[in-house]
């Protein structure tokens, strides 16, 4: 039972960190771990503006633009 315990805490430890030295946790082949957080802090960025302009289109908030004026006479 002990060996097995341990066991599966050895491949649960070599799956999620696999072969990375210690300081390389959060690498990924392509990206430095600086750059990775700099594409998810600009796509939280990006999520949040949207998310106000969806905020803005539902309460009408933004002026109406010239396309949208009825000219009713």
């Amino acid at each position: 039972m002990r060996s097995t315990l341990a066991f599966c805490l050895l491949v649960v430890s070599v799956m999620t960190i696999g072969c990375a030295r210690p300081n390389e946790i959060g690498w990924t082949p392509v990206y430095t771990t600086g750059e990775r957080l700099d594409l998810i802090a600009r796509n939280w960025d990006m999520e949040g503006k949207m998310i106000q302009d969806d905020i803005d289109a539902a309460l009408m908030l933004r002026p109406m633009s010239g396309l949208t004026l009825w000219h009713i006479r």
